[in-house]
């Protein structure tokens, strides 16, 4: 409430901390859009968690596919292995990921670099719970349906295509969901590898706002319910598959 009442009113009231309403202006909004330059740096942010998304996906399809229904030596260890990942923090990888980063820059302008798009996604392109809920799913999965495929001449993705991914849709919706939301909000990794101004998403886009608008905290507000329009719409529409998704293998009938 505070945030928004605070984003539709004039500086001055901000400043006083008046918590009712006395006055609604869109202007911060305006300022907000203009000066912070909200439309670029939210079109970063989507395009970024659209390629996140999309690669966690299909990494995570593949993968718990992978170690659900095929058989090869160590599996179980790798897989093990696989769900330690989960116990590392994210900073405590930063340094090396950006030395990683600088490396493949150095190779190719095409594999990333400090500044580029490849440098914002890369230690997001696969993730140990999307494999772990996949492979979950499909283990839930009735055998028959496997032979059945078989039998009628389908391999592995013949099967994953047809059979299996229209009956984990729900899996892949609550998957793809949470990936893009972290995306959106990923602050630190885009502050250390990102010097460029338009080139920064919209989480870091609101640090320069308010770093640009110290004696306007109206703005600064007004930017923030901009910012999380995106997330409140994507919550809305796919509030069902996300639920679903969750609750997939919860009740047996």
């Amino acid at each position: 409430y505070t945030t928004v009442l605070y984003a539709l009113s004039p500086a001055e009231r901000v400043l006083n901390r008046e918590l009712l309403p006395r006055e609604v202006t869109l202007q911060p909004m305006r300022d907000a859009w203009t000066e912070g330059r909200l439309g670029r740096y939210l079109w970063n942010s989507f395009v970024v968690a659209v390629v996140v998304t999309l690669a966690q996906l299909a990494t995570a399809l593949l993968s718990g596919y992978a170690f659900a229904h095929l058989r090869f030596p160590l599996r179980r260890v790798v897989f093990v292995l696989f769900l330690a990942t989960l116990l590392v923090p994210f900073e405590a990888t930063v340094v090396v990921n950006i030395d990683t980063v600088e490396t493949l820059g150095g190779w190719s302008s095409w594999l990333g670099g400090i500044n580029s798009w490849q440098a914002l996604a890369l230690p997001f392109l696969a993730t140990a719970v999307g494999t772990f809920l996949v492979r979950q799913a499909l283990i839930s999965l009735p055998p028959e349906l496997r032979d059945a495929a078989r039998l009628d001449g389908l391999g592995h993705l013949g099967y994953l295509r047809h059979v299996a991914i229209p009956l984990v849709r729900p899996t892949l919706g609550a998957i793809g969901l949470f990936a893009f939301l972290a995306t959106w909000n990923q602050y630190l990794w885009p502050r250390q590898i990102i010097t460029e101004d338009d080139r920064h998403t919209v989480q870091s886009g609101l640090r320069q706002l308010g770093k640009s608008t110290l004696d306007a905290p109206n703005v600064v507000m007004a930017g923030t319910v901009i910012a999380a329009i995106p997330i409140f719409i994507v919550l809305v529409v796919f509030q069902r598959q996300l639920v679903r998704g969750l609750t997939a293998g919860a009740v047996k009938g």
